[in-house]
């Protein structure tokens, strides 16, 4: 009995230590910090959205310094994950796939309550200002555990009093200030340098593939119905949820509740926010649980392989109710990627003001 006891203890201890470990940062140099470049940003407070790409890409804002904001939303990626789930500061994995940030300055700096903008796959959260902050909380994503402490880490780091110097014009930490400098720097995000772009303006002019592509996406598969990807967060924002969030049939039972986690409407039970194509040839996987590991894969749903979820969205039924079957040609799906590529924009996710100044 004693012996039990005594071994008790001795794991209570190791777990205590285990735990008060995790608090402490490991050894990081961060003796060469450079904070001197003057790139410009599309944001009010120039020194502030500068701040928060420092904030961004810092590793102290995870409990063990294990990961950033940029571990899971990566530029090369347009600021999307390239695996299923995101790696979390534990290594635990996240259950839904980390969708790309971008064009999101519409959010920043806009009236949500008129703009209907809504962020995450579940839409729970509507402003940039307020869903920044919630993955450094999340307790499998970066597990810091209080405003305080982030506060308090934040404002033992040297580097960090000028940046909030020159941004605010004090170098006092606060979490208030820490919300909008990330807030100024990801809603600076502009991807607009695509080809797509160019050519809706009469910049540049489509190939053959790519103009068929075009008609394919925009008239016989009507795919605009949904994906507004001449609106810049992809979808028509002063629409009713039914226009942001659907259920695209891809189970015929959704293990993921989707937006019904918000609402707590079963009729919203699989819907999920409807996704900015922009750059989408480089955020692979896709759909929310990252499920499709390519474009083709996408095509092949909607194709033939949508579900009769209870839920499904009118505009994948036919005239009798049922899941519609398109039968995308090989040749069709050729040309929608075609056009579909012209939606990337090389210059956006290699341009340096938004890549990681640790690096």
């Amino acid at each position: 009995m004693h012996f039990r006891i005594i071994t008790a203890l001795f794991l209570l201890v190791i777990l205590i230590y285990s735990c008060s470990k995790q608090d402490e940062l490991p050894e990081v140099n961060r003796s060469q910090v450079n904070i001197d470049d003057n790139y410009q940003y599309a944001a009010f407070n120039n020194a502030e959205a500068k701040l928060g790409r420092f904030l961004f890409y810092e590793k102290a804002l995870s409990v063990n310094d294990a990961v950033s904001c940029g571990s899971c939303h990566k530029q090369q990626f347009a600021f999307a994950d390239n695996g299923v789930g995101s790696i979390g500061f534990n290594q635990q994995v996240t259950s839904r796939n980390s969708p790309p940030i971008q064009n999101l300055q519409i959010i920043s700096f806009g009236d949500p309550a008129q703009l209907g903008v809504s962020l995450f796959w579940d839409g729970r959260r509507e402003g940039l200002n307020e869903m920044v902050l919630d993955p450094v909380m999340n307790h499998i994503e970066m597990g810091m555990r209080s405003e305080d402490d982030l506060v308090e880490r934040i404002s033992t780091i040297s580097y960090y009093k000028p940046l909030f110097e020159d941004a605010y014009g004090s170098e006092e930490v606060n979490i208030a200030k820490i919300r909008n400098a990330m807030t100024s720097f990801v809603g600076s995000m502009l991807s607009v340098g695509s080809k797509f772009q160019a050519a809706e303006f009469g910049m540049l002019s489509y190939s053959a593939l790519e103009q068929e592509g075009r008609d394919l996406f925009f008239n016989k598969y009507d795919c605009e119905s949904c994906h507004r990807i001449q609106e810049p967060a992809g979808y028509d924002v002063a629409a009713i949820d039914d226009q942001k969030f659907v259920n695209i049939g891809l189970d015929q039972n959704s293990q993921d509740q989707g937006r019904a986690d918000v609402t707590g409407n079963p009729d919203d039970i699989g819907r999920f926010k409807i996704p900015n194509l922009n750059n989408i040839t480089l955020t692979a996987p896709y759909m929310h649980d990252g499920r499709f590991a390519t474009l083709d894969e996408v095509l092949d749903h909607y194709s033939v392989g949508v579900k009769n979820n209870p839920n499904l969205d009118d505009r994948l039924k036919d005239e009798n109710e049922n899941p519609m079957v398109l039968n995308i040609t090989e040749e069709e799906k050729f040309a929608m990627k075609a056009f579909l590529m012209t939606l990337q924009d090389n210059s956006f996710v290699s341009d340096p003001k938004f890549s990681d100044p640790f690096d």
